[in-house]
């Protein structure tokens, strides 16, 4: 079989009757951490702008705007749910992805869950297959496609998550099959966009590609079958080439991608490659009350290409502040904590920040695997000490989870940034229920008025 059709296979012949309670319950905390982070990023300029757009493409219905009174059409519904999930960078990563899952999973499964009357058992089975494509998929090609410049979150994302789609409206082998080739069609998405609103339009459109991919199919619309793996395909366009078919041949062998390479909670709302480095300094703040003013210098040292997406070191906006070594550093120090407030542009223009983002040095070890992963900090005090903080293990990680209480209490954090009344508890809990309809989650943490575009 070529790749599509390996994928066609296993999303068509995928049994949620297979999933465990763990794994559903898994699949709740994503949704939930999905959905609350979309919610905390409506009022942010990308999240306006995207939703006057679909005010350009006329009414529709059937699919909620998270956190607003309006509906829309699944593909558009998706497409903004998408963007306000991923503005902030707040949204879960995976390490074999080097990107974000949930965030181009949850916006296209919820709105066409809404659409269809799909139960949340459905749902749970359709995210799991979409995670286990894309992690097989990127660690076949992530590596290759990120330092290529691809946002691999939307060009690896849109195959999972036609992948998804194909399995929540039920369509068989060979029309996933064809799906896959018509998200190749759209996969799209480039790293030079990270600090501007184009990043998370990545994001939202890997989700509208992915239901436009499954609904084509459905309406039988072809594709290719060798479009991943053909001398002009997927592979050799994103990647080097890559033999997918042999990453694939695994797809749905237990354990499950969800189990085994798991999802990273973020515990703070910036890109994750600074996110050791923040855990160094903050425990070096609580411990021994070490603030902006007490430091001369500061030198990062990290695993191989955790650096990568850290590409604006002189930032003004705080679009470009999450995508900023220097600007993390600098703030962790000045203010002892990094939070929502943290990235606005008046935050990131603060003149004693501005005037310490030279004396941040970051560099990564030489070397082709980017695991282990780990940071060293070193902090140059005006005392003339040197104070070194290495960190491996990541709070939020798979290896050290979040509880339920700290995603709740997240949850609630962004309805608060946001001014929606939420009870994040009880999301959590119907999201965990096999039996639970989509919209009774969702309504939970809806907006009475539509919000000012």
């Amino acid at each position: 079989m070529t790749p599509s059709e390996q994928i066609g296979a296993f999303s068509a012949a995928f049994d949620a009757e297979a999933l465990s309670p763990a794994l559903r319950h898994d699949c709740a905390r994503s949704l939930l951490d999905t959905y609350a982070v979309g919610v905390a990023g409506r009022n942010e300029p990308a999240s306006v702008r995207a939703l006057s757009y679909l005010a350009t493409l006329g009414s529709g219905d059937g699919a909620s705007l998270w956190g607003c009174a309006g509906r829309a059409n699944p593909e558009a519904a998706a497409f903004y749910n998408g963007v306000a999930a991923h503005v902030l960078d707040y949204d879960d990563v995976t390490s074999p992805l080097r990107g974000h899952p949930s965030v181009v999973l949850w916006p296209a499964l919820t709105a066409l869950a809404q659409a269809d009357g799909i139960g949340m058992g459905r749902l749970h089975a359709a995210y799991v297959v979409g995670f286990e494509v894309m992690c097989k998929l990127a660690k076949a090609a992530a590596v290759d496609a990120y330092a290529k410049g691809w946002h691999v979150t939307a060009s690896i994302g849109v195959i999972g998550a036609a992948a998804a789609c194909a399995h929540l409206l039920g369509l068989d082998a060979e029309q996933t099959a064809h799906a896959i080739g018509i998200a190749v069609a759209q996969a799209a998405g480039t790293r030079a966009n990270f600090g501007s609103d184009a990043k998370s339009f990545q994001a939202g459109h890997a989700n509208a590609a992915a239901i436009r991919a499954a609904r084509l199919a459905q309406a039988g619309f072809t594709s290719s079958p060798d479009a991943m793996d053909a001398q002009q395909g997927y592979a050799a366009l994103y990647g080097q080439g890559q033999d997918l078919s042999t990453a694939l041949a695994a797809l749905g062998e237990a354990p499950l991608e969800l189990a085994s390479s798991g999802l990273e909670v973020k515990k703070y709302p910036l890109c994750y490659a600074t996110h050791r480095t923040l855990d160094g300094l903050l425990d070096l703040h609580a411990e021994l009350g070490i603030t902006l003013p007490d430091v001369e210098r500061v030198e990062i040292e990290t695993s191989p290409g955790a650096l990568v997406p850290l590409i604006h070191h002189r930032p003004t906006t705080g679009l470009q502040g999450k995508f900023s070594l220097e600007y993390a550093v600098a703030a962790a120090l000045l203010d002892g904590r990094i939070g929502l407030a943290t990235f606005t542009d008046e935050s990131v223009r603060r003149p004693a920040i501005q005037e310490f983002l030279p004396h941040v040095r970051g560099c990564s070890t030489p070397g082709d695997s980017i695991l282990p992963r780990w940071a060293l900090v070193r902090l140059y005090t005006r005392d003339g000490k040197c104070i070194e903080r290495k960190v491996e293990a990541l709070r939020g990680s798979a290896a050290l989870p979040l509880t339920d209480g700290a995603l709740v209490a997240k949850a609630r954090d962004c309805y608060g940034w946001a001014g929606v009344q939420a009870d994040a508890e009880s999301q959590l809990a119907i999201a965990s229920d096999p039996k639970a309809r989509i919209e009774d989650f969702l309504s939970i943490g809806r907006r009475e008025e539509p919000i000012q575009a």
